[in-house]
């Protein structure tokens, strides 16, 4: 079973530079917004990681321009959770337009898991094991 969502965005003045296209340090925000999206559908939020007692940081993130996004383009980010025996959680993304469904950007996150110490985690935590069980992972 895939697991997907999605969060539309509309691109605002404040995120584009000197070339009326979106800053690429705007990608990110837009994957976190996603991520979050994601969180609400499948009950893997960042307070549920607090929660149990753990921080999910990220440690790698790609991500490819394909078309610029510009000003006052109505976006849709749509995030697939991919299964991983690691402990790590690993997201792929496209950036959409809504209306014409052309593709913008495509990325990928990977988070790992570390404990309130800051110690990395190297075995899946209890509730993320117990999460991947619910939704079948």
């Amino acid at each position: 079973m895939e697991l997907k969502a999605s969060k539309n965005i509309d691109i605002r003045f404040s995120e584009v530079d000197m070339m009326r296209v979106v800053w690429h340090g705007a990608y990110p925000l837009y994957l976190e917004d996603a991520r979050e999206a994601f969180g609400a559908k499948y009950g893997l939020s960042y307070q549920g990681y607090l929660d149990n007692h753990h921080f999910a940081p990220i440690v790698d993130m790609q991500i490819k321009y394909l078309q610029p996004l510009r000003y006052g383009c109505n976006a849709r980010v749509d995030i697939t959770y991919r299964p991983t025996e690691a402990a790590k959680i690993v997201f792929d993304y496209e950036i959409r337009d809504r209306d014409s469904d052309t593709l913008y950007c495509k990325a990928r996150t990977v988070q790992v898991f570390m404990d309130m110490d800051y110690n990395l985690v190297l075995f899946n935590p209890e509730f993320f094991e117990a999460w991947k069980k619910k939704w079948q992972q």
